[in-house]
């Protein structure tokens, strides 16, 4: 009995250190593993961060209306003053549409 004493005995103790040794890589793993995540995910919010301010691109302004001719101008103002006179129009509405032709 002595020698299957021994032999239990010799096959825990292997058994054992193979589990803190296992559990020790798994540890370090992790730890490593862990370090790794916490790497990539502070340069990810590094890299949105970078990225939303070299897409963002401030607004355009609008083109400004090419320069309406003078005869252009008369002929509208004409026309406006004719619905007036026609009474289609109030003095009020008159020089409102007035002052938008003339860009006052």
């Amino acid at each position: 009995m002595p020698g299957l004493v021994r032999g239990v005995a010799r096959t825990a103790v292997v058994a054992g250190t193979a589990t803190a040794v296992s559990g020790r890589v798994a540890r370090r793993q992790a730890e490593n593993l862990s370090e790794r995540d916490q790497a990539i995910a502070a340069n990810r919010g590094q890299g949105y961060a970078e990225g939303a301010q070299a897409t963002y691109q401030a607004p355009t302004p609008a083109p400004a209306p090419p320069p309406v001719a003078a005869d252009d101008l008369t002929t509208q103002l004409t026309q406006l003053a004719a619905l007036r006179d026609q009474g289609i129009l109030t003095e009020d509405e008159f020089t409102a549409k007035k002052a938008q032709i003339l860009g006052i």
